[in-house]
């Protein structure tokens, strides 16, 4: 199994991005305590503070598709769910 490594790429809706940077920061602990996590580290845009980016490194799309189904990760989408504008996420391998 290879490496994958995820850009996740979340907007906050207006006036909610405290909000979600602190479901997000709830998160980044048992996310990385899961099998396979190598990374898991939240940022946030320094030019649009209402962009957060969540880079990721798993070891196999497996583990990312373990972890996409984790409990933790349901509660975050369902509490978030009125407070995210915009989502986006890429799953990349690395070539150099």
């Amino acid at each position: 199994m290879s490496e994958v490594a995820v850009v996740a790429i979340s907007v906050a809706k207006p006036g909610c991005e405290e909000q979600l940077r602190e479901a997000m920061v709830g998160i980044v602990g048992p996310t990385r305590r899961e099998p396979g996590a190598l990374q898991y580290d939240l940022h946030r845009d320094v030019k649009e503070p209402r962009r957060f980016v969540f880079v990721e490194r798993w070891e196999s799309e497996a583990a990312l598709a373990a972890h996409a189904k984790s409990a933790h990760i349901a509660a975050y989408k369902a509490a978030t769910v009125d407070w995210v504008e915009l989502f986006e996420i890429r799953v990349v391998s690395k070539i150099a």
